[in-house]
């Protein structure tokens, strides 16, 4: 998206779109994996569910967190790449299709 010209924080919205339903299927197929462990019963089960309450907490943790914070990190890694580079990463691209033309 960023070489076809599109603003950094449309390129982070845009492929926030397009990873935001593999990303959430991962997670909540993980999630329902863990939840044997979290309501296990019968000999042992203390020990399922010790793991298995992390692991489900961590694992919605991590699907929230991961959805929200890698576009604002992209954001603000690519701001900072293009700032202290000649020239965007956009206008190199260009000039190099040009190029090659």
């Amino acid at each position: 998206c960023r070489d076809e010209g599109m603003s950094i924080v449309d390129a982070a919205i845009s492929a926030a779109h397009t990873r935001f339903r593999p990303v959430t299927m991962t997670g909540l197929c993980f999630i329902v994996g863990v939840l044997p462990l979290v309501f296990a019963s019968g000999a042992g089960s203390s020990s399922r569910v010790s793991i298995g309450l992390p692991v489900f907490t961590g694992m919605i943790l991590d699907s929230t967190i991961g959805l929200l914070m890698i576009p604002v990190l992209y954001v603000a890694v690519q701001r900072i790449r293009e700032k202290f580079t000649r020239k965007p990463a956009t206008v190199v691209s260009q000039e190099a299709s040009q190029s090659q033309a």
